[in-house]
């Protein structure tokens, strides 16, 4: 990998001639400048960007902390951050928490000590004291709290849709998986679907869980059909719990719709993939990453806001886990 010494000895200039043409700084005769732009190109140089902001004061960094990077729904909501933060010449510096505060914590430091100029955070505890006392703008991602500023999708109307559709298709005897009580969207898709069930008189029973990971994800499918053996619908927390209620569905001999019909939340790539292909409440991840970086690139240039919070809409996408819907005489 080329330094700052390499380029200065390919354009025949000194180091802090090169210093200051990468920092914008100072007077460089244009041959010179010229010079030194091409060796930068042929050497393929890349400046530090970390050395580069603590000189100019003037940092293009930005801190992006997920919980859990094996849930296919959080590199879905990153690529959406990375392709607006590059857009406006901002760079990344990524974390992922595996939902453990300790690295949690670990992750805040290290961005602050990386001299970040803001921090789009999805996190499970937004109210901690360590985002309330960081000195630079935070933006929360798929997570809420107090008006503070944040992109997250409607959950409850998500968690409405999902029990509104699943009882037009017929089910009677719901289980419904309740996502990490600590997580507002989470309990506010479980709130809006329960809200909706009991509006219908329809039966349901609820499934605590206390994680959307991969992990876990099999040990809430086997207690659904342990606690609810002959329920014929499940709503659940999301796509990849709901992936592993298919798969135990179909282990213990069940037809997917035909005995039970199955609900996910987010629409990740793999559920259109699955066997049969998965009806799921699709969040706009992609755009809620890209919604979050605008609002953090506009509190860090302290431009008037209008809104703090974003709520972005959510949609019924129906695949095969559930029965066309029964037709009203």
């Amino acid at each position: 990998m080329a330094t700052i010494r390499d380029v200065a000895k390919h354009a025949g200039v000194s180091v802090a001639t090169v210093s200051r043409v990468i920092n914008e700084t100072g007077y460089v005769h244009e041959d010179t400048r010229k010079k030194v732009e091409t060796a930068i190109k042929e050497l393929h140089y890349t400046p530090n960007e970390v050395a580069r902001s603590l000189y100019k004061r003037k940092s293009r960094l930005i801190g992006l902390l997920l919980p859990d990077i094996a849930n296919p729904f959080f590199p879905e909501l990153a690529r959406g951050v990375e392709d607006e933060m590059q857009e406006n010449d901002f760079r990344i510096i990524f974390g992922n928490s595996d939902e453990k505060s300790s690295k949690e914590q670990e992750y805040i430091q290290t961005f602050v000590q990386n001299n970040v100029v803001g921090m789009i955070a999805s996190t499970n505890d937004p109210d901690t004291h360590a985002y309330r006392k960081l000195n630079i703008p935070v933006v929360f991602l798929d997570r809420t709290m107090d008006n503070r500023p944040s992109v997250y999708s409607d959950g409850y109307e998500g968690g409405r849709l999902a029990a509104q559709e699943i009882a037009a298709r017929g089910s009677r005897n719901i289980a419904v998986i309740q996502g990490p009580e600590r997580v507002r969207p989470a309990m506010d898709r479980f709130r809006g679907a329960a809200e909706t069930l009991k509006d219908l008189d329809i039966a349901f029973h609820v499934i605590q869980s206390s994680s959307f990971g991969i992990a876990e994800a099999g040990v809430w499918a086997k207690e659904v059909f342990r606690k609810v053996p002959d329920t014929d619908g499940v709503i659940a927390s999301n796509d990849i719990v709901a992936a592993a209620v298919l798969h135990e569905a179909l282990r213990l001999g069940k037809k997917v719709p035909e005995d039970v019909q199955i609900i996910g939340f987010d629409d990740i790539p793999l559920s259109s993939l699955l066997t049969p292909p998965l009806t799921t409440i699709r969040q706009p991840a992609y755009e809620m990453g890209r919604a979050a970086a605008r609002l953090l690139i506009q509190l860090i240039e302290k431009e008037a806001l209008d809104n703090h919070t974003i709520q972005m809409p959510v949609t019924f996408t129906e695949r095969d886990t559930t029965r066309k819907a029964e037709k009203n005489d």
